[in-house]
Order: structure tokens, then C-alpha cells, then sequence
């Protein structure tokens, strides 16, 4: 009988019964997911998948230290439960100490649906978006444009039981949405995608209109060289370029002089200021629209997770609070390396603190400057200052006295999130929004358009 007959938290159960080690966690991950395809203003494809991870870790203890073993597997059978258990102990007897140790989490409430059935996502989650694409496909048609996109549903629960007596479960929904609208001619093309918990919050209408916009916009075509330029930055954009930086933010590398949150001559920023204007950098496990685990679901360690912290619980954090750096992240063990707070990562990202004006009114107010779509193929290219280069992409728009008169030709860009946040001299109201570029690896973000008055736009690119 294989193990996806049975109850997940049964699993974990029997795993820990299993186990010989000094200490064992079980994470058990229920995934399942759907999607549709379109193209050309018609749906393509549909699917819905599921599966199951199991992850065990062993820690043993020995006159050096405490060792970890980790193994994950995917469709683990009756028959190879134990196996995979004893390969994790034999991971933890084969390896050295671990520098991360810490004593397993204990004192954590357990979930009282820790012995409930995962929830399962299905075709159903798109049950009223499916009709309203359909009548978008049926405007874009008759004004001649044509749609292609994806929609994805995610739905995975997560059970974690340890030998120190934590059970501990969470649902997490996630669902992207990712539409193109082209020309006939393929001559113009235009990007929108939001975020969502459950597709009931996204209006099909509404995303075809936006994109019916920027390709009117693009009718007009101007040649710009690269250069300084006065840039806004949509959500969507500024969420890319703040969730690296947060993915940067690692206390014991900042404290060790490996990043931009290093103090020359040793430290951290940690107190510094770090925007021009009052903005608020947060995460909040329990934010309205963007919620995660309360507790923290390590699958290995790594510069910012610890599989020693696992059930730990993750509080609501500002990482830049009015402008100054608050915290760095950090696991039990790197916390107590740099003196500073315990602060675990968590799965949204906000930035708040600017006015309640929308994108649109921030264009009304622009004498002469660039307004982007996103970003996309981001990379790092020197930690010491987070600077990092990628392309704009499917549309750059120049603003003259208040109006979109054209769109200009994509670029490379130069860039640090951080000296972008110095320099920003506008942040309008905040959204919840979809990352291109990390979509991904993180859905959760809710940021507001930036204002740049230098934006550098290093290069022209011949990208679309």
C-alpha cells in the first residue's frame, strides 16, 4: 500500500516511530495544484496534479556536537518508509557536526487540525474565472488583440512533527496569474499578472483593459539612448528588486562584511538610515490577503533557515521601519553568533509608508520621465553594494507633461535595491502585487509605484 493512501499526519507518526536518532523531525508536504493555458484568445490546456514530499531529519549526538542528516523523497511507499529514515540517520552518523545546532523547538501549541485531511485545490477554483477570461477573449478578439497567459492554483499543506512532541500544520494557497496581450502583428506586446489566494479577487475585464491601453500606447514608437531617466516603478517591479534584497538580508553575512548591510570597520547598518523617505519594510505572517506559516518549515539550512529551528514560531517583523534598518534575518544559531535578535524569514514582503495616490495619478504628475511594465532576468552583480543588472520587458512608456505619448525601446538596467530606496523621492499606495521575475519562488508581496528621479538605465536592449 503505498504512503499516499494514508493519512499524512499518520505518516509523520510512524516516521518519528521509526526513528533511532537523538532527535527526528518529519515534514510531510500534500501538494496539488491547477492551471489552465490559453493562447490566441482560446484556451489550450488544463490540468490538475498532485503529490506528496517527505522529508526526514535525524540528529545525532556525539562528543563533538550534534550532526544532521536530511532526506527528502517524493512518493514514498509502505515498504520504503523506514529506508528513508534510516538514510537520514546514516546522512547525520556520516557527517560532521553541525555548526547550526541547536536543541529541537519544544512548547509550541499543536495545531488542532494537525489529524485533518490536506486541502486539495481543484478545476473548481477557477469556476468563476473561467467564464469571465472567456468574455475577455471575446473583447480582445473584437478589438483586435490576442491573449495568451497562464493561471496556476497551488494549494499545499504541511504537517511537522518532531520528537520533541511538536504537531504543527499549515495550508498554504497560491495562485499566479499571467497575461500577454500582442499584436496581430506581434509588433507590440503588453505583460500584466497578479497575485491571489483564490482567483475570486481577479477580474479578467479589467486586466484586458489595462492591457488594451499599452498597446494603444505603443502605436507610437520613440528611440531613446540609455541614460539617467526619472522612472516609475510599478509594484510589480519594486517587488522584484526588494524581495532579492531581502533574500541579501542575512545577519551573519552582514556581520561577517560579506553585503550591503555590512557596517564598514565591522557590523551591521543595523540602526541606519537607509530611505530618503518614511518607508516601512515588513512581513507579517498573518497580513490580510498575503497570509503564511506562522512557524518556521526548513527543509535544510542554509544562510537564513535552520532544520534545528523547525516549528519554531515566525513573528510579524519590520526589516526597515520609518526609513531605518530594524533587523536582519536570522536563525537561533546565527542570532546568537551576531548578538542579534532571532528574526526567521517569512514567505510576503510590504512595503508601506507612502501617500494613498494610485500609479495613474503618479504618471498626471510626471513632467517628462519613464514609466516601466517590469522587470526580468535580474542578477547580482556585486554583493558588497547589492548592485544588481536585469531588462525592463513588453513595454516602457515615455510620460510627457502628464500623458503616455509613446513607448521607448526596452534597456539594461544598473541597480541596487537599496540605493533605490535612498534615492526614491515618491511611493504611492500599496498593492498587493506579482513579482515577474521571482513569481516563481515568492507570490506573496504587496508594494506601492517608486518614483526615481535617476534611475540607471545603462544600456539600450533589443529585449521585448
Amino acid at each position: 500500500m503505498s504512503a499516499r493512501t494514508n493519512k499524512p499526519h499518520e505518516i509523520v507518526e510512524r516516521a518519528l516511530e521509526l526513528s533511532r536518532a537523538d532527535g527526528c523531525v518529519v515534514i510531510a508536504d500534500e501538494r496539488s495544484s491547477a492551471n489552465l493555458r490559453w493562447a490566441g484568445n482560446a484556451l489550450t490546456t488544463n490540468g490538475v496534479t498532485r503529490g506528496r514530499t517527505l522529508t526526514v531529519i535525524a540528529t545525532v549526538d556525539g562528543k563533538e556536537g550534534t550532526a544532521s542528516g536530511v532526506v527528502s523523497r517524493s512518493a514514498v511507499t509502505a515498504d520504503e518508509l523506514e529506508p528513508l529514515v534510516r538514510a537520514a540517520e546514516a546522512a547525520a552518523r556520516g557527517a560532521g557536526p553541525a555548526e547550526d545546532a541547536q536543541p529541537l523547538v519544544t512548547g509550541v501549541a499543536e495545531s488542532p487540525d494537525f489529524t485533518d485531511a490536506p486541502a486539495e485545490t481543484s478545476s473548481a477554483v477557477f469556476t468563476e474565472f473561467a467564464p469571465a477570461l472567456g468574455e475577455s477573449f471575446a473583447r480582445a478578439r473584437a478589438g483586435g488583440r490576442e491573449l495568451y497567459g497562464f493561471a496556476y492554483h497551488e494549494l499545499v499543506t504541511t504537517y511537522v512533527g518532531t520528537s520533541t512532541g511538536l504537531r504543527l500544520r499549515h495550508d498554504q494557497p497560491s495562485g499566479t496569474l499571467d497575461v500577454n496581450a500582442k499584436s496581430p502583428d506581434r509588433t507590440r506586446s503588453a505583460w500584466a499578472g497578479r497575485s491571489t489566494r483564490d482567483f475570486k479577487d481577479v477580474d479578467p475585464a479589467a486586466l484586458d483593459t489595462e492591457l488594451a491601453q499599452r498597446l494603444e500606447w505603443a502605436r507610437r514608437r520613440i528611440e531613446l539612448p540609455a541614460g539617467r531617466y526619472e522612472t516609475l516603478l510599478p509594484p510589480s517591479a519594486v517587488a522584484d528588486l526588494l524581495i532579492y534584497q531581502m533574500w541579501s538580508s542575512a545577519a551573519r553575512d552582514a556581520a561577517e562584511g560579506r553585503t550591503v548591510f555590512s557596517r564598514p570597520g565591522g557590523g551591521t547598518r543595523i540602526g541606519e538610515r537607509l530611505c530618503g523617505l518614511p518607508l516601512t519594510l515588513r512581513s507579517d505572517p498573518h497580513a490580510p490577503g498575503l497570509e503564511t506559516a506562522p512557524f518556521v518549515i526548513a527543509h535544510s539550512s542554509g544562510d537564513a533557515a535552520s532544520v534545528f529551528d523547525n516549528g519554531l514560531p515566525v513573528a510579524a517583523t519590520d526589516w526597515i521601519g520609518g526609513g531605518e534598518l530594524k533587523h536582519l534575518s536570522s536563525t537561533r544559531h546565527t542570532a546568537a553568533l551576531t548578538g542579534l535578535p532571532v528574526a526567521p524569514p517569512v514567505d510576503n514582503l510590504i512595503l508601506e509608508g507612502g501617500s494613498d495616490r494610485s500609479l495613474e495619478e503618479m504618471v498626471a504628475s510626471t513632467e517628462r520621465g519613464l514609466l516601466l511594465t517590469c522587470l526580468w532576468y535580474i542578477r547580482e552583480v556585486d554583493p558588497a553594494t547589492l548592485l544588481m543588472t536585469g531588462l525592463t520587458r513588453d513595454g516602457v512608456y515615455l510620460v510627457e507633461n502628464g500623458e503616455v505619448t509613446g513607448e521607448v525601446n526596452n534597456f539594461r538596467f544598473n541597480e541596487s535595491p537599496v540605493d533605490v530606496l535612498r534615492r526614491a523621492v515618491e511611493a504611492g499606495r500599496t498593492e498587493k502585487t506579482l513579482p515577474r521575475e521571482w513569481s516563481d519562488y515568492f507570490t506573496r508581496a504587496a508594494m506601492p509605484a517608486l518614483r526615481v528621479p535617476d534611475f540607471n538605465m545603462s544600456s539600450v536592449s533589443q529585449g521585448v
